[in-house]
């Protein structure tokens, strides 16, 4: 199969969270971190197609997210999650985006 025609027939994920993705320690861990990680951010800014999260630099901070993103990916397939460290110890951005809908959400998920 092309690439082109495996674009073609990916099927999109469904618009809401899969909690039983996570096992009980992952679950755990992930609410820990989120609880832990989005009061230190520094700003956040609405994307077109979601939101980004400014947060300072930090090299145990980004790994902390890092590891949030991960188990986030797991939960919340539809999301396109990314990191961005900034050059010259800039900022670290963390992205979340999606297909139309995934603002309504992470404004409710993330108390934005």
């Amino acid at each position: 199969m092309s690439p082109e025609n495996h674009q073609q027939t990916r099927e999109v994920s469904p618009f809401f969270c899969n909690l039983s993705a996570l096992d009980q320690e992952q679950r755990k861990r992930h609410n820990a971190l989120g609880k832990d990680l989005f009061p230190k951010h520094l700003e956040i800014k609405e994307l077109l197609d979601g939101y980004g999260f400014r947060f300072p630099h930090n090299s145990l901070l980004f790994t902390a997210l890092s590891e949030w993103i991960t188990l986030e990916q797991l939960c919340c397939p539809f999301l396109t999650l990314g990191l961005e460290l900034q050059r010259d110890e800039g900022s670290i951005w963390l992205k979340a985006t999606g297909k139309d809908g995934v603002k309504n959400f992470l404004r409710a998920e993330l108390g934005i």
